[in-house]
């Protein structure tokens, strides 16, 4: 037992001393011949909201759309031609799958990506665009990345990890690189986390580089894996997860990562799917800038930061949504803003009430969506029917004002859950 505790520590000794100021330096340099330059957005919208200099790192701007290519084109520069000649395989939710799909053609080398078969569709036909095979298999990352490994032991693959890689981490921590060299009194730097790829290479460079900065991890509420695992002091295995940030819909953290993440990692964020949902209208409204989801939750911690006057980064890791999410997120978001309500009203059945409705919502310039009128609601079709109106507001106030005013013209307003329109 002693013996094997004392290969333990050494291997884990070994484990830590991989990611030195040196390897994340020749990252860097490496990784610009393929990135572009992300220099970072001041938010005064979200200054102004949070009492902090707020600035984004936009990695949705990159030419594959997220920041996956920095790891993966490092990596792929560190395999030997044999390895590169077996081809490559890599499983991924979509960002890690265009990055290896990206960097394998300019590599010359083939590129077989394992997707999950819920993978929104403008990931998977611009990672076949760069030229790689996909295969779509499983519900989520994990069962997608088991598949991986299974075919490249069958056809010998060489296997591309998107996250529990050391190479890959280093690659991911140049932007950490970046940030410090523009804003060398960054106070915070908040990134998202699946496996934990680019915060192990984010957190463990700023650290080397100024060990006073504050990295915060931030997670999926349903796919916390690295605060359940920092609660336990290992890797925890979370049996299921759900949540809308896709990218970060992973069951845990990297094994050989864990140390770096345990080490570096000054807090944990968790946000909610609701949550992200707001993010999306900010960023559009406020930036007009498309971030997916998991990009998103460094925006949504920012109002969970209990700082004032302090310098924060946000890490945009991506901006792969697909139009149809964006237009469920869009569509929710005005819901949960009372920008869009349904309200239920009653009123006689005969002729010129539904006139005198759409007068007071004109007057108090409530615009109609969609009507459903529903004569079925009683018996007596002469004492009420229902009216069922879906309207477009400014906001709280203005739909308050909106279903007073009903309630003062006698229509016993209802409000009524929205589900989209």
């Amino acid at each position: 037992m002693a013996q094997k505790e004392k290969r333990n520590v050494y291997s884990m000794e070994a484990i830590m001393d991989e990611l030195t100021l040196e390897k994340f330096e020749e990252a860097s340099e490496v990784v610009q011949k393929v990135t572009q330059e992300t220099k970072l957005v001041y938010s005064e919208y979200f200054s102004v909201q949070t009492g902090n200099r707020v600035y984004f790192k936009p990695e949705n701007m990159q030419v594959t759309g997220a920041y996956k290519v920095r790891g993966a084109y490092y990596k792929i520069s560190t395999l030997s031609a044999e390895e590169k000649e077996r081809g490559l395989i890599a499983a991924s939710a979509g960002n890690h799958a265009q990055g290896v799909a990206y960097a394998a053609k300019l590599a010359g080398t083939k590129a077989v990506i394992v997707m999950p078969t819920t993978t929104p569709l403008i990931k998977i036909n611009r990672t076949k665009n760069y030229g790689a095979e996909v295969v779509l298999y499983g519900n989520d990352f994990d069962e997608a990345c088991a598949h991986a490994y299974e075919l490249a032991a069958e056809k010998g693959y060489t296997f591309v990890h998107p996250f529990d890689d050391m190479d890959v981490a280093a690659g991911q921590g140049s932007i950490a690189m970046e940030i410090i060299k523009e804003l060398p009194t960054v106070d915070y730097i908040l990134v998202p986390v699946g496996g934990g790829g680019l915060c192990t290479g984010v957190a463990t460079l700023a650290k080397l580089l100024n060990p006073k900065i504050q990295v915060i991890a931030v997670e999926p509420s349903g796919a916390a894996c690295l605060q359940a695992s920092i609660k336990a002091g290992k890797v925890m295995n979370l049996p299921t997860v759900s949540t809308i940030a896709d990218g970060t819909a992973v069951h845990c953290p990297g094994e050989k990562l864990f140390p770096y993440l345990q080490e570096n990692v000054d807090d944990v964020i968790l946000i909610e799917d609701s949550e992200l949902i707001v993010a999306f209208l900010d960023m559009v409204e406020s930036h007009k800038m498309i971030v997916e989801n998991s990009g998103l939750l460094t925006v949504a911690a920012l109002k969970h930061m209990n700082v004032q006057k302090k310098k924060i980064v946000s890490i945009l890791s991506g901006g792969n949504m697909d139009v149809i999410t964006m237009s469920s997120v869009v569509q929710h978001g005005l819901i949960q803003r009372d920008r869009i309500f349904t309200v239920s009203v009653l009123l006689p059945d005969k002729p010129g009430e539904l006139a005198k409705v759409s007068a007071l919502l004109a007057e108090e310039k409530g615009n109609v969506i969609k009507l459903e009128h529903n004569q079925f609601i009683s018996i007596n079709r002469n004492a009420a029917v229902e009216l069922r109106i879906t309207l477009e507001a400014e906001g709280t106030v203005h739909k308050n004002l909106i279903v007073q005013r009903l309630n003062d013209e006698g229509y016993r307003p209802k409000l009524v859950k929205s589900k989209g329109m």
